[in-house]
């Protein structure tokens, strides 16, 4: 990597240790007794105050009119990507671990592509190499989220860290401290996270069709969750004392997820598809599992289990697999279109050829006639 292709991966790289911090901070908030609810409640309201600068002065003189349909896209985005995703989310993390939590999230692009599928955005043709690759690596993913959630095995045995954070031991949390129950409860939620979080995928790909202002849309979206999430938290959580942020882990967990885990890591993600794409950016997801197992391991003494790594292993490979297969279709796609747009300007050159024969006809022939009539009079003159 030279020039500008180390600013991309590097920014990448920047974004998954944003959300790996973001997991880790927001488990030891949980286990200190904060509620998800109220949690993932902070999060819209910090990114909304994070965001909003961005939306009015970057897209102030772009943005376009915001109708009344623009508005219910919008509303349905922050019910699916924001309320039902963050809100299952942080709810399968409280009961599960940053591992699990991070390894689920993979499964992300499977989930995406058999929703998009049913809404015949996207297509499974099982002729074709890259269908083949989807719809396998759809299976694959699926295989490992259902191993890793349901099948443990024995712990792998990496020894004990020298850097292990006492601040879990003062604040009185333990990251091992889920039940059994727990485990099967905790990776359901998160695989309900991921189906909210592929059908905000579908329906933010029909809204960027109607209203291209990506920092305006959000703006409203995490202001709108904002309402939605602090109905539901106060619902649930009657009590103020649970809405506290005089505990400093409480207080540096909402601020981290919504400065860093949103407003930060949208921008510099959007930045990064804009210059490199989409695809370039779905290849570093699988980094923030590596990053958090890592992190968990030193600081929180986290468990690795058999099953959660090869679980992990398996969502990894589907995951490429599903990417494999998409950037090969689109790639044909573009071939095709090349095709096409070859095709009918080679037919125009030739169509405009002929009728420049038929309209350079008629003066040749005059031409000639001309001619011979001229060469007839200068031979009677001569005569």
């Amino acid at each position: 990597m030279v020039g500008g292709d180390s600013v991309p991966f590097l920014v990448m790289v920047f974004v998954q240790v944003c959300y790996a911090g973001m997991n880790i901070s927001s488990k030891l908030a949980m286990d200190t007794g904060m509620n998800p609810l109220v949690l993932v409640a902070y999060r819209q309201i910090f990114a909304t105050l994070a965001i909003a600068p961005f939306g009015y002065w970057m897209e102030r003189k772009t943005r376009p009119k915001i109708t009344f349909s623009v508005l219910f896209q919008i509303f349905l985005c922050s019910l699916t990507g924001a309320v039902a995703n963050q809100v299952f989310y942080f709810i399968g993390l409280k009961n599960s671990t940053a591992t699990i939590g991070c390894a689920l999230t993979n499964i992300l692009p499977a989930i995406t592509f058999v929703l998009a599928v049913l809404f015949r955005q996207e297509t499974a043709e099982i002729k074709k190499k890259s269908g083949i690759a989807k719809i396998a690596g759809t299976i694959v993913c699926v295989g490992g989220a259902m191993l890793l959630s349901f099948y443990h095995g024995h712990t792998i045995g990496l020894g004990q860290s020298n850097i292990h954070w006492t601040y879990i031991d003062k604040m009185g949390g333990d990251s091992n401290s889920t039940t059994k129950s727990n485990f099967i409860l905790g990776p359901l939620f998160l695989m309900l996270s991921t189906v909210g979080w592929a059908l905000w995928f579908i329906i933010q790909a029909r809204l960027s069709e109607n209203f291209s202002a990506p920092y305006t849309s959000t703006t409203l979206m995490c202001f709108m969750a904002s309402i939605e999430c602090g109905a539901i938290g106060l619902f649930v959580e009657h009590n103020m004392s649970g809405w506290s942020l005089r505990n400093n882990m409480r207080l540096f967990a909402s601020l981290y997820a919504g400065v860093l885990g949103s407003a930060v890591a949208f921008f510099l993600t959007s930045w990064s598809i804009q210059r490199k794409g989409p695809l370039y950016t779905s290849v570093f997801t699988p980094l923030l599992l590596i990053v958090v197992a890592i992190v968990s391991w030193a600081l929180l003494r986290e468990k690795l289990y058999v099953g959660t790594a090869v679980g992990s292993l398996l969502i990894i490979c589907g995951l490429y697999s599903v990417l494999w297969g998409k950037n090969k279709e689109m790639k044909q796609g573009n071939k095709t279109i090349e095709d096409q747009i070859s095709n009918a300007s080679n037919s125009k050159i030739e169509e405009n050829d002929e009728k420049n024969d038929l309209e350079m006809q008629p003066y040749d022939v005059q031409q000639y006639s001309n001619g011979n009539q001229v060469r007839e009079e200068k031979q009677s003159q001569f005569l």
